[in-house]
């Protein structure tokens, strides 16, 4: 979300692959620009299993006091749409 540069916004990832070679591989391609965390490819890593995620992918929205304010856990079907209007509202209550 390159719109959100130099504003208080955080993207954070968790992968569960496997194959963390082509993980570096896959993020270098795709120039991707936020921090991503290696759950030592499995689903009961300890990332995984502390955030009981349960559907890939699943996304939690936190707020600038460390509130989770959604949830969003529907195994692949995600509309970004609604999610980033509500991590505007919440950029903009940062501000």
């Amino acid at each position: 979300m390159k719109r959100l540069a130099g504003r208080p916004f955080v993207l954070l990832g968790v992968n569960t692959d496997e194959d963390r070679p082509a993980i570096k591989s896959v993020i270098a391609e795709q120039k991707l620009d936020w921090r991503s965390w290696w759950d030592g490819g499995s689903t009961d890593g300890p990332i995984v299993t502390q955030w009981q995620i349960a559907n890939w992918p699943t996304i939690y929205v936190i707020d600038h006091k460390g509130v989770i304010r959604h949830i969003v856990d529907n195994g692949g079907a995600v509309q970004f749409e609604p999610i980033e209007a509500a991590i505007e509202k919440l950029v903009e209550a940062a501000e």
